[in-house]
């Protein structure tokens, strides 16, 4: 056994968006062991139920991550309405799957531009990002905001789409799949990303099953476990949805099954546009959440399965709300597929994984 070092990776790192803190035992140029470090930006919202009410806490959910922002104003309502036995619109539902995939290929393409960034392909993290930017636009003209959209209440939704502007969405999308497209060859068949990607961080199904983890990162270890296909709210009435899956389990595949799953929401979202019902797109909430009662739902985030849980007290004041956010499942698999790998692989093999800080550390 050569001598074993501790070199820090972190909070601070180009790879990485958000402060997360890795100390890493390596020998020679092997990592033999990974130990996390979170905690760096506690922010205490899930405490803000006790002065916010149920209705104005919509607001401080969204806030929880900018990139899973609309995700997570949904999750926190879709809880609520559990909670009070409130029956959604319709067509509410399908706007939130609409604002929802959005967010995802929003999401994807952010996460694609920051893997070409870290290859030194400055163009394509340009071309990637230049391609959100009209994601970016329809949420600006649709809801008013780029990030935060404030677009989901408990209830329903702020404001509807009108089925004239869902058809514009739709033709603007078709041309983002058309240039997308030529970005994908450049992901998955270029030689050199190939060679930096392929077999580095495996993941094998029995661990990822073992850890628990979720999202792109667990499918592309062979794990089909994706909550859309469970079929809550619209996604109920599509077609066939089934989840993109590998069984590579490395860090090619995990950028494979992202690629595909921004491809696969243009899909779901043309879909709903063609069966959105007429009909009203919200309703007014009374009552409070009873004292005792309490609900849980699970979503798909971009990153994987969130899990949101609250609890009533009588009072227009929650007693308890809760979230176990995808990164917080994945950082388990994260330090498994760290052991063994090279130092200098270390930023590209986190950066697959996607660790979200923001959403984990509330």
């Amino acid at each position: 056994m050569g001598k074993r070092t501790v070199i820090p990776f972190g909070p601070q790192h180009p790879v990485l968006p958000e402060p997360m803190h890795l100390d890493l035992v390596i020998e020679d140029e092997r990592v033999v062991e990974a130990i996390p470090q979170v905690g760096f930006i506690h922010r205490g919202l899930e405490k803000l139920v006790s002065k916010k009410d149920f209705t104005q806490f919509v607001l401080v959910a969204e806030r929880i991550c900018g990139i899973c922002a609309f995700g997570h104003s949904l999750g926190y309502s879709e809880t609520v309405e559990a909670l009070m036995g409130i029956e959604v619109p319709k067509r509410a539902e399908y706007l939130r799957v609409v604002w929802h995939e959005l967010s995802r290929i929003h999401s994807h393409l952010l996460w694609m531009g920051l893997l070409a960034d870290a290859f030194g392909y400055e163009n394509l993290f340009m071309q990637c990002w230049r391609l959100r930017e009209r994601v970016l636009d329809i949420f600006e003209e649709t809801t008013g905001g780029r990030v935060i959209l404030t677009a989901c209440n408990v209830g329903g939704v702020e404001q509807d789409i009108e089925n004239g502007e869902l058809a514009g969405i739709v033709q603007r999308l078709d041309g983002l799949h058309s240039e997308y497209g030529e970005l994908l060859g450049a992901f998955l068949k270029d030689r050199s990303v190939k060679s930096r990607l392929v077999g580095v961080g495996y993941l094998s199904k029995d661990d990822a099953f073992r850890f628990g983890c979720v999202g792109p990162f667990g499918r592309a270890s062979g794990l089909a476990s994706d909550i859309r296909s469970f079929g809550f709210g619209a996604y109920g009435d599509l077609a066939d949805f089934q989840p993109v899956v590998s069984n590579d389990g490395d860090g090619y595949a995990r950028c494979e099954v992202r690629a595909l799953e921004v491809i696969q929401s243009i899909d779901i979202i043309k879909e709903m546009v063609d069966k959105i019902p007429d009909g009203p797109f919200g309703q007014k909430v009374k009552g409070v959440p009873e004292a005792g009662s309490y609900a849980a739902s699970r979503l798909e985030q971009p990153r994987g399965e969130c899990y949101y849980f609250a609890k009533g007290n009588g009072t227009k004041f929650l007693e308890r709300f809760r979230i176990r956010t995808p990164t917080s499942q994945n950082v388990a698999g994260m330090v498994q597929t760290l052991q063994g790998c090279d130092l200098a692989d270390v930023p590209l093999n986190v950066l697959t994984i996607d660790p979200c800080i923001s959403c984990t550390e509330r």
